[in-house]
C-alpha cells in the first residue's frame, strides 16, 4: 500500500482544489458558520417543550420513549427513497427496521423520519412525467430538510440509489450539516441480457426491422430485479460519488441487494454513525466531510470512470449547498489530466457488476491514489482516518464483516485499468464553448474519429419532431439536429434517450451525424457526438435558439469548439420569435412545478432553485 506521505499530488488537482477554495471562501466560511451555530446549539431534542417532544415520540414504544426523555441517547433519523414500483428503491422496503433493530441493541434509538419522492426516468422516458425529473432533485432536498427539520435528531442515515434522489438527498442534507449522516445504498440488479445485445436490439427497432414485442423481450431481460439499473448512467454514477467522497462505507455501492454482505454492510453503516454522533466518541459532521477536497475526489472519479454528464449539473448544486462554488471549467481542466480507467456500458459493453468483479471501488480509488490524483487527507465516515482505508474491500468471515486489502491488479483489464495503463490519458468529459455559449460532450462513448462534426443544421424543438423526421426519411443524410427548447426554463430538461438509438443507426449507415440540444441525455449519451446542457439555453435567450436551418454547425470535442459558422454580425441582428411552450406547461402534474421552471438557474450553475445568487458566467 502505497503511504499518502509518499504520494505526491498531481500539480492540475492541486491548482484546482486551490482555485475552488479561493473561489469559494466567503460563501464556504459562511455556510460553516451556519452549522457551527446549529451544533454549539446541541442536541435540540432536549430544548423542546415537553409538549413538542411528547408529540415527537408519541408512537414510540415505552423503551424509546424512556431513552428520547434522556438527552445522551442518539437518536438517528431514517430518510428513505423507498417505494416497491422501482426496482432501485424496492430493497429498502424492510432496512429501516433492521436499522432500527440494530441500534437498540446499542442503546439508541431510530426513527423513520421521512419518505423522499423517487421517480424513475426509465418509466417517464420521452413522456410528460419526463419533465418533472430534473425538478425533483430540489424537491427531494426539500423533502429530506422536512424530514429533519422536527430537530429530534442527533444523526442520520439516508437511505438512496437513484438519478436525482441521492443528489436531493445530499442537498438536503447539508441544511443540518452540522449533524454526522451516512448514505446507504441499496446495491445493482444482478446482470441480465449483456449490454451490447441490448443497444443491438434498440437499434433494430429505430430502423423499424423488430416489433415491440421483441424489444420488450429484450428490455424485460435487462432489467430484470429488484436493484440498480446495471449500467453506467446516473445512478450508479451517485453510488461511486458517495463513496470516493467518503459518504459510504468503503466498497459498499455495488454489493447486490437481498445478500448477505448488503445487510452486513446496512448493520455496520447503523453502527457507525452512533459513533460519529456529537455524543459519541469521533464527531464528524457532515458539514466537514463535504469540503473542497471531497467535491474534487468526486470529479475525480466521475470522469475518470466516463460517469454520468448530469453530474455536471448535480455535483455544481451539490457542492453549492455546502458553499462551495464548482463551475465547469474545474470539470474540464480535471478531465485533461485524469486517465481514463474503465469501460462500463455505454462506454464499452461490461456492466456495473463486472466492474464490481474487476476490482471495483478498492481498485479504482487506489490506483487513483498511487498516481496522486486524489485527496487522501479526506475526513469519512468510516472509522479508519483519511481515503487510503477506501483502498479495502468488505468481506464476510465466519458470518461476521471484515475489510480486507483489494486486489493490487484489475482482474480484467478489459472493464477496469490502472492508471498506469489507462484506456486513454484524459477523462471522459469535455466543455465546449464558441458562439453557441457552453456545453458539455461525454466523449468517453465516442470514437476518435466521430468526435468532430461539421454539418447543416436541422432544428428541432421536439424529440416527438424528430422522431417523426427520421420516420420519413428525411434524416439520410449529413446533420447536426440542433434541438432546442429543451432546457430548465422551457420545459424542466427532459433526458433524450430516444435520440440515441436513431443518430446511432445514422452514424452506422455513413452520414455526419451529431446532436446540439440545451436538454441532457444523462450516463447513456451513446456513441454520437453530442452537445448537450447548451446554456445560455434557448428560452433564457442564448443563441441556440437564433440557429436556421442549413447553417453550418460544428462541433470539435478535440478543441473543444461549438460554434454556429455564421458571421457575428448577422447571428446577432437575428430575431427570435419565442415558440408557444404552452403544452409543457400543465398536465401529469407539470402545473406544479412552474414556480421552479420560472426562477430556475442554468445548466452550468446546477439547474437549481436555491441559491440563485450564483453568476451564469461561471
Amino acid at each position: 500500500m502505497t503511504s499518502e506521505a509518499t504520494t505526491k499530488l498531481n500539480p492540475v488537482v492541486a491548482q484546482v482544489t486551490a482555485t475552488i477554495i479561493e473561489r469559494s471562501r466567503a460563501s464556504r466560511a459562511d455556510y460553516l458558520a451556519r452549522m457551527e451555530a446549529q451544533a454549539e446549539q446541541g442536541p435540540h431534542r432536549k430544548t423542546l417543550p415537553c409538549g413538542n417532544l411528547a408529540h415527537g415520540f408519541a408512537a414510540c414504544g415505552s423503551t424509546d420513549k424512556d431513552l428520547l426523555s434522556q438527552s445522551d441517547v442518539a437518536n438517528i433519523a431514517i430518510v428513505s427513497s423507498y417505494n416497491d414500483m422501482l426496482s432501485a428503491h424496492q430493497p429498502f422496503e424492510d432496512t429501516p427496521k433492521a436499522i432500527k433493530k440494530v441500534i437498540a441493541a446499542k442503546g439508541s434509538v431510530a426513527q423513520f423520519a421521512g419518505g423522499v419522492p423517487a421517480m424513475c426516468d426509465g418509466i417517464t422516458q420521452g413522456m410528460p412525467g419526463m419533465e418533472l425529473s430534473l425538478f425533483s432533485r430540489d424537491v427531494i432536498a426539500m423533502s429530506t430538510a422536512i424530514a429533519l427539520s422536527h430537530n429530534m435528531f442527533d444523526g442520520a442515515l439516508c437511505l438512496g440509489v437513484c438519478d436525482k434522489i441521492i443528489p436531493g438527498m445530499l442537498i438536503g442534507a447539508l441544511s443540518f450539516g452540522h449533524l454526522p449522516m451516512i448514505f446507504i445504498p441499496a446495491g445493482p440488479m444482478p446482470s441480465g441480457l449483456p449490454n451490447d445485445e441490448k443497444a443491438r436490439i434498440r437499434q433494430l427497432f429505430a430502423q423499424g426491422k423488430v416489433g415491440r414485442e421483441e424489444l420488450l423481450a429484450a428490455e424485460s431481460a435487462s432489467y430484470h430485479s429488484a436493484g440498480t439499473c446495471t449500467f453506467y448512467g446516473t445512478a450508479n454514477s451517485n453510488q461511486l460519488l458517495m463513496e470516493i467522497m467518503g459518504l459510504h462505507l468503503p466498497g459498499s455501492s455495488f454489493i447486490n441487494p437481498n445478500t448477505p454482505l448488503r445487510e452486513a454492510l446496512t448493520a455496520a453503516a447503523s453502527e457507525q454513525v452512533l459513533n460519529l454522533v456529537k455524543s459519541g466518541s469521533d464527531y464528524r459532521p457532515l458539514a466537514k466531510i463535504v469540503d473542497e477536497k471531497a467535491i474534487v475526489n468526486a470529479v475525480v472519479g466521475l470522469v475518470a470512470t466516463g460517469g454520468s454528464t448530469n453530474h455536471t449539473m448535480h455535483l455544481v448544486a451539490m457542492a453549492a449547498a455546502a458553499g462551495i462554488v464548482l463551475t465547469w471549467d474545474d470539470f474540464s481542466a480535471l478531465s485533461a489530466v485524469i486517465p481514463s480507467l474503465t469501460k462500463i456500458y455505454p462506454n464499452g459493453v461490461a456492466d456495473i457488476n463486472h466492474f464490481q468483479a474487476a476490482g471495483g471501488m478498492s481498485f479504482l480509488i487506489a490506483t487513483l491514489l498511487d498516481a496522486g490524483l486524489l485527496h487522501a487527507d479526506v475526513l469519512t465516515v468510516h472509522s479508519e482516518p483519511g481515503l487510503q482505508a477506501y483502498r479495502t474491500e468488505p468481506q464476510l468471515r465466519e458470518g461476521k464483516l471484515a475489510w480486507v486489502d483489494g486486489p493490487a491488479e484489475s482482474l480484467d483489464t478489459s472493464v477496469l485499468r490502472s492508471a498506469t495503463d489507462p484506456f486513454s490519458a484524459d477523462g471522459g468529459l469535455k466543455v465546449l464553448k464558441g458562439n453557441l455559449g457552453r456545453g458539455v460532450i461525454k466523449t468517453s462513448a465516442v470514437k476518435e474519429e466521430y468526435r468532430v462534426q461539421e454539418a447543416p443544421a436541422i432544428i428541432f424543438q421536439s424529440q416527438a419532431e424528430f422522431i417523426s423526421a427520421f420516420q420519413q426519411g428525411l434524416l439520410e443524410k449529413d446533420f447536426i439536429a440542433v434541438l432546442r427548447y429543451q432546457g430548465p426554463r422551457a420545459n424542466g430538461m427532459p433526458e433524450l434517450h430516444k435520440l440515441v438509438p436513431i443518430l446511432g443507426s445514422l452514424q452506422d449507415k455513413g452520414f455526419k451525424v451529431g446532436l446540439v440540444t440545451d436538454g441532457r441525455m444523462s450516463g447513456a449519451s451513446g456513441k454520437v457526438a453530442a452537445a448537450i446542457h447548451v446554456t445560455p439555453e434557448a428560452a433564457a435567450g442564448g443563441a441556440i435558439g437564433k440557429v436556421q436551418n442549413g447553417d453550418i454547425v460544428r462541433l470539435d470535442a478535440t478543441t473543444g469548439e461549438l460554434n454556429v459558422l455564421v458571421d457575428q454580425a448577422v447571428l446577432d441582428a437575428r430575431i427570435v420569435a419565442m415558440p408557444d411552450l404552452s403544452a409543457n406547461q400543465t398536465g401529469c402534474g407539470r402545473e406544479l412545478f412552474a414556480v421552479l421552471r420560472n426562477q430556475v438557474t442554468g445548466a452550468g450553475t446546477g439547474a437549481r432553485s436555491f441559491d440563485l445568487s450564483v453568476d451564469e458566467g461561471l
